[in-house]
């Protein structure tokens, strides 16, 4: 397997976001990154989001609040956080705490500052094929790296392990958007391994630790992991097992250094794009 790194598309999308920032008059965009308590993924992300911000040359600021706030609280905060002029971009770390409604948050969410695409208005874009509508990061990243690397998506089947509304789903679309032909499977489809080989492009978002192995990969296949789990060992992993791939033939995005260097940099480019729409 021929691995294909996020980091080149990751700089290819900074060189874009450089010059959409020319057309900026005043202080570069800025985004809000709201969280609420202190999990470790959540924090990570948090972290990475404001290093990309920074290496791209944007603004961010952390809104951070106590896992235990009221409903009624953190609505207040997240109103005035969406009203806040100086804020071009809001990313939400999901999921919420049980006592806080997340449907309201997402209905309450400007979808002109909605870069993760979860406002009803933003869903509803992305599966109308309607381009102003911000879809959810990481389906996109997973375009940019095809585009990038030159795997034409055009007439090919593309398989899916995994339904979600974060990964899943809007995915289906952007490939649909990009003439592929799409599968969406999921852990009731029968015969699972059967269809995953019949894929020109296979990808892994199930979000369960090296679930697919060479049983469901075909010769010639890219396969985009976007699973970011911890194995036995205590180390980062896909949803594909890796290891048993490498006598298999075609292309695969590690975990980590894939599709996850490259989420963050298209939240950048979102974030751009929401500031020349002011």
């Amino acid at each position: 397997m021929e691995l294909i790194k996020g980091a080149p598309v990751s700089a290819k999308i900074k060189e874009e976001v450089g010059a959409m920032l020319e057309k900026i008059n005043g202080p570069a965009p800025k985004l809000a990154i709201v969280r609420v308590g202190e999990n470790p993924d959540d924090m990570s992300y948090e972290r990475g989001a404001v290093k990309k911000m920074g290496a791209f040359g944007l603004r961010s600021q952390c809104y951070t609040f106590p896992a235990d706030i009221t409903d009624e609280d953190f609505k207040k905060k997240f109103t005035a956080i969406n009203a806040d002029t100086d804020v071009s971009g809001i990313l939400l770390l999901r999921p919420l705490p049980k006592q806080i409604c997340e449907k309201d948050i997402e209905a309450m969410i400007d979808p002109k500052k909605d870069l993760d695409g979860i406002s009803p208005v933003n869903i509803a874009k992305v599966f109308s094929g309607d381009p102003t509508g911000f879809a959810p990061c990481t389906p996109e990243a997973v375009i940019e790296v095809l585009k990038a690397y030159n795997i034409p998506m055009e007439g090919k089947r593309a398989v899916i392990v995994g339904r979600s509304m974060v990964v899943g789903r809007p995915l289906s679309m952007l490939l649909l958007k990009e003439n592929a032909t799409v599968t969406i499977c999921h852990t009731r489809t029968k015969a699972l391994p059967g269809t995953c080989q019949q894929a020109e492009i296979l990808v892994a978002a199930a979000g369960k630790a090296k679930m697919l192995d060479a049983s469901y990969v075909g010769e010639n296949t890219t396969v985009i992991d976007v699973g970011i789990n911890v194995d036995e060992n205590g180390k980062l992993c896909g949803d594909v097992a890796a290891d048993t791939l490498e006598e298999k033939s075609g292309k695969l995005t590690p975990v980590p250094g894939g599709v996850g260097a490259v989420t963050t940099a298209v939240l950048a480019k979102h974030l751009v794009q929401a500031a020349l729409r002011k």
